[in-house]
């Protein structure tokens, strides 16, 4: 199965909800496309059989203007998320508000959008998991072992809440938070060297973090074997992922394409090079989340089994 493709998918109908809403965030949604095609292809655990699952991993997209990139992807992971929502991007009465809010749209587990406090939200979550671990996991019952991830980009780690909740997970050892960077380069107003300077990678080890690197956005496998290494890690985890921002429009590696919907005929371009009708998705996505979900719905199960015999012993 060519998940770039799936990936490519991902990209046009989040560029069209955005061109139909005539407002919106394109760069991320274009250049982080294959992070959170990852998370929700495969690493995630979570399932929308029962969206609050209280085992199930937790996402965060800190930078909760590339809310359409993460609403096109819910709505193929099968959370009730429809094509006409998808049209209805930011608009009053919809339930895709422009910045992801918790206990609204299904999937959501954070409402984000104030850069910064995604990650001390992450930092909250994963802090949650190891008090609910050290109190209710027994000999033979895992009962709590989830992870938390926490897509962030260049202005998130500017600032200062970022900073507190960075030094805490450290010095508490947090080694079920895994911080995925969309390091890009760019941020609202230009370049993110017009304005700081700072070696991500000393700071955050600094902190009692590991860091680790992927060299090109696009590689997922590069992505996913980061990740398996991230989760045996015995400290809390940040990794860069070097991205284009805007990837595939004329504007890519620009803030140009930061804030403001694509024109008409690039988005429609795009959809002309992949295929289809406005506002679809191949059998192919399908199938694929389809599976994964299948896969998902087993580890539920599986977990509804154990807490059975947990609440016997």
């Amino acid at each position: 199965m060519n998940q770039n493709k799936i990936i490519e998918n991902i990209r046009v109908v989040s560029m069209e909800a955005i061109s139909k809403a005539k407002s919106g965030h394109p760069g991320i949604a274009l250049g982080a496309a294959p992070i959170v095609h990852t998370l929700y292809g495969g690493v995630l655990k979570q399932t929308p059989a029962n969206s609050k699952w209280i085992n199930r991993d937790r996402f965060i997209l800190a930078a909760g203007h590339g809310s359409a990139l993460l609403y096109s992807v819910l709505h193929l992971a099968g959370y009730d998320i429809k094509i006409e929502d998808l049209k209805n991007l930011r608009q009053l009465g919809s339930k895709l508000p422009g910045h992801p809010e918790v206990n609204y749209t299904d999937g959501i587990d954070a409402t984000s959008g104030p850069l910064g406090q995604g990650i001390a939200m992450g930092v909250g979550m994963a802090f949650s998991e190891r008090v609910l671990s050290d109190r209710y996991n027994k000999p033979g019952f895992d009962i709590f072992n989830h992870y938390t991830y926490v897509l962030c980009g260049d202005g998130d780690l500017q600032e200062g809440v970022t900073v507190e909740a960075l030094s805490l997970a450290g010095h508490l050892k947090l080694n079920k938070l895994i911080v995925l960077y969309d390091s890009n380069d760019i941020q609202l107003d230009g370049k993110v060297s017009d304005c700081n300077s700072e070696d991500v990678k000393k700071k955050v080890e600094a902190m009692n973090f590991n860091y680790f690197k992927v060299e090109d956005g696009n590689d997922i496998n590069d992505l996913v074997e980061k990740i398996e290494i991230a989760k045996k890690s015995d400290k809390p985890v940040l990794i860069e992922i070097k991205t284009i921002i805007g990837y595939g429009a004329e504007t890519q590696g620009t803030n140009k394409c930061h804030g403001s919907p694509l024109k008409d005929d690039e988005t429609n371009k795009m959809r002309q090079l992949l295929g289809g009708e406005e506002f679809t998705f191949t059998n192919e996505c399908y199938d694929f989340y389809r599976e994964v979900k299948a896969n998902n719905d087993a580890k539920y199960n599986q977990y509804q089994k154990m807490m059975d015999e947990y609440k016997k012993e």
